[in-house]
């Protein structure tokens, strides 16, 4: 029981520690840095920036520090791993993302049109996103499955330390631009996938890759990612519906095809695992 309550109290510690220092350093850098527009990508890198100073602060003081933990404990070593498991996540990532739209054409009457621009500007922009994109699914990955997830689980399980986790990863959505209940519970699902990604060769890595390639192939296809637009010239996607289906404002997490992809991409991740065991 100690040691229940012991990995409880370090993973709130972390979690909310890791917030508020986040919110202290956005202050300081109001204070010091240009003001933002809303909702642009410079806007998102100060985000991203703060929340990678804070959780990996934290990840020092409290993982290694407190905890004792090393780097194998994350997957960041030995390398060869980590780049291999980040590669396999980012093909789960991207062929499970792609499928949720694909599939939206023929049952949702989703459709891509061309709305001005190159192939050559979607490609640079499809750089410079992944560019974005790439630290913030690590921050996130570092918050959500790094320090809580391996306390969590040596006290509880696995299981639970993953369930726990992806619901309170779910919830960090709740304030999302056009979010719902079915959006949520995908948001959760997809914990569940990064939590079982965590525990495959490259850990934190594989995790990562999976995040990163369902947020790049959904934002490099012009649909919105987790609620949110982002310019993207040449291509447009129409979402189709019903909304329940296909995600609508919301984006493919916030339908049904989506909840069926994700759960593919968890049994892919459960078989990975079991294939490296046996």
């Amino acid at each position: 029981m100690k040691e229940r309550l012991r990995a409880i109290g370090w993973s709130l510690l972390f979690l909310l520690g890791g917030y508020s220092l986040g919110i202290l350093l956005l202050g300081l850098g109001g204070r010091l840095l240009p003001p933002p527009a809303p909702d642009s990508l410079y806007e998102a890198s100060i985000e991203t920036g703060a929340l990678l100073l804070s959780y990996g602060f934290l990840t020092w003081l409290i993982g290694a520090r407190a905890l004792g933990l090393h780097a194998i404990d994350f997957g960041f070593t030995p390398m060869r791993r980590g780049i291999r498991g980040f590669g396999w996540g980012a093909l789960v990532g991207v062929v499970i993302a792609a499928a949720a739209m694909l599939v939206a054409v023929p049952l949702g009457h989703a459709a891509w049109r061309e709305d001005g621009g190159t192939a050559v500007q979607w490609g640079g922009t499809v750089l410079f996103t992944a560019l974005i994109m790439l630290p913030a699914a690590f921050a996130e990955e570092l918050a959500f499955r790094g320090v809580p997830l391996i306390a969590l689980a040596r006290g509880f399980g696995r299981a639970p330390a993953i369930a726990v986790l992806a619901v309170m990863f779910g919830f960090a959505h709740l304030d999302n631009d056009h979010v719902t209940v079915l959006a949520l519970a995908n948001i959760a699902l997809a914990g569940v996938l990064l939590g079982i990604a965590f525990f495959t060769p490259g850990g934190l890595w594989t995790s990562t890759g999976v995040h990163l390639g369902w947020n790049l192939t959904l934002a490099a296809l012009a649909a919105p990612v987790s609620g949110t637009p982002l310019p993207m010239p040449w291509l447009d996607y129409s979402m189709g519906g019903p909304r329940w289906l296909t995600g609508g404002p919301f984006g493919p997490e916030g339908g049904v095809i989506a909840s069926l992809c994700i759960l593919t991409g968890v049994l892919l991740a459960l078989r990975r695992r079991k294939e490296v065991a046996a």
